[in-house]
């Protein structure tokens, strides 16, 4: 997968972005043109960068300053690692470059705005989208910004999906090329559109995932068409499974069943806990003969009337798969697109939010067609659709993003955190990284840890 990273990287070099984005592309780090992207006062931040499969680093860089009209410059408060974070981190996402500020989810405080920006100012507290949208284009006018038209012009991607995303924070050249949220400093372009504000009922330990889980969790559920009487299968009980198991129960579901297993076994335990209602399966335990699949039709006539795929495509279990995958012979298995399709009742839906980034082998087009199997790509989750009914949900308590939240850490050991988050370490679910300008833990939640 590394070489087929880098191989796009030459690719996009050879054929040449689009052209037609709004906003700056590859400005992953400030320091990559100082003169250009840096603070003029010459300060310096701390930020995690990508440095190559597997390796991330703590480094000193440059302050990113405003050069657009409506950048917002923001100080840091929280960020957090997510899953998806894990697929730069093994390099299974495409065109990543040495040096590329990682981190999609933050929130913090405004620093400085450019003269086109007119609803916010210094000091006000905010929450960033991680996809960054123009505000403007066919899919920003629907709310759809996720897929914003404008602020990506990367050409392989174009090619690979027939369109393309929006700009991402901190997710590869492949999404636009913008530097991320592991810092302590975030330049958001269109801030003025790609902000939410924060009242003060809301601390930032719960708006912070107003930035991604929430907005994704909600989109997989409400997407995939959970309703009333469902009886839902979850498979991944990580953050995001997690949410949508509480979001399954939130809009009617009968039943909610979540799977997982191997080294992540322990998360469903925590989500037991966190949701008594919940029914698990740790298919490392299941007896010999029985499968996810007729474990699910065990426990339910036909199966669960949907499946929500809440893991990712680059984990393979069998050798095949293994096989293929580091060969590059596919760039995600289609082992947990199967079970979903298998184990739902005919005419039962699937919904894809783990990450998918290219071609999958094998797949079971055979059972969607003859069972009449709705097979949902959710998307990335269009943030600006949600994220303002998200926030109400928080401030009246039908939402507790709280159950999910399980450590506190210091910016400084991020790349020790990533370490530990991939090998499922120290019951780590969804964790708040906290900068020097972060506000004391609000009240309820983690205390700090540290490894030093």
């Amino acid at each position: 997968m590394a070489a087929v990273s880098q191989g796009a990287n030459y690719i996009e070099k050879a054929i040449g972005h689009t052209g037609d984005a709004v906003t700056e592309n590859d400005m992953t780090n400030p320091d990559r043109d100082r003169a250009k992207y840096g603070d003029p006062s010459g300060e310096k931040m701390k930020a995690l960068v990508w440095n190559g499969k597997n390796d991330v680093q703590m480094v000193e860089t440059s302050k990113p300053k405003v050069i657009e009209d409506r950048d917002v410059i923001l100080k840091v408060t929280g960020s957090t690692i997510c899953g998806s974070d894990l697929h730069l981190l093994h390099g299974a996402v495409v065109q990543l470059q040495k040096g590329d500020i990682l981190g999609h989810e933050f929130c913090g405080k405004v620093d400085s705005v450019g003269p086109g920006v007119k609803n916010l100012k210094e000091g006000d507290r905010v929450v960033a989208s991680f996809q960054i949208a123009c505000g403007d284009c066919m899919y920003c006018k629907r709310k759809l910004s996720s897929q914003c038209e404008r602020t990506n012009e990367n050409k392989v991607e174009n090619v690979m999906y027939g369109g393309r995303t929006a700009g991402m924070f901190g997710y590869s050249h492949f999404t636009g090329g913008f530097a991320g949220g592991q810092a302590e400093y975030a330049r958001v372009p269109y801030g003025d559109v790609n902000l939410l504000k924060l009242p003060d009922d809301v601390p930032d330990e719960q708006g912070l995932f107003l930035s991604d889980v929430l907005s994704t969790s909600w989109n997989c559920v409400v997407d995939t068409g959970v309703k009333e009487g469902d009886v839902v299968a979850i498979w991944g009980a990580g953050p995001i499974g997690q949410m949508c198991a509480q979001m399954s129960f939130i809009r009617g579901a009968k039943r909610v069943i979540v799977i997982d297993g191997g080294n992540a076994a322990w998360r469903l335990d925590l989500v037991k806990e966190k949701t008594p209602k919940v029914e698990t399966i740790n298919y490392t335990d299941l007896p010999s003969g029985t499968t996810v699949t007729s474990k699910l039709k065990e426990m339910e006539h036909g199966g669960p009337d949907v499946a929500l795929e809440c893991a990712a495509g680059e984990y393979a279990k069998g050798i095949g798969h293994k096989i293929e995958l580091a060969l590059g012979l596919e760039t995600d298995t289609s082992e947990i697109l199967n079970e979903m399709i298998t184990s739902v009742k005919s005419y039962g839906r699937v919904g894809i939010t783990g990450v998918y980034v290219g071609y999958t082998n094998h797949f079971n087009i055979g059972a969607v067609m003859e069972r009449g199997i709705r097979f949902i790509g959710n998307g990335q989750a269009p943030v600006h659709l949600y994220w303002q009914d998200l926030l109400k949900m928080l401030q009246d308590g039908s939402l507790d993003s709280s159950i999910m939240l399980s450590h506190r850490v210091n910016m400084d050991e991020m790349d020790t955190l990533y370490k530990k988050f991939d090998a499922r370490a120290d019951n780590l679910q969804k964790v708040f990284v906290q900068t020097r300008f972060s506000d004391p833990p609000a009240a309820g939640t983690p205390q700090v840890t540290s490894w030093k």
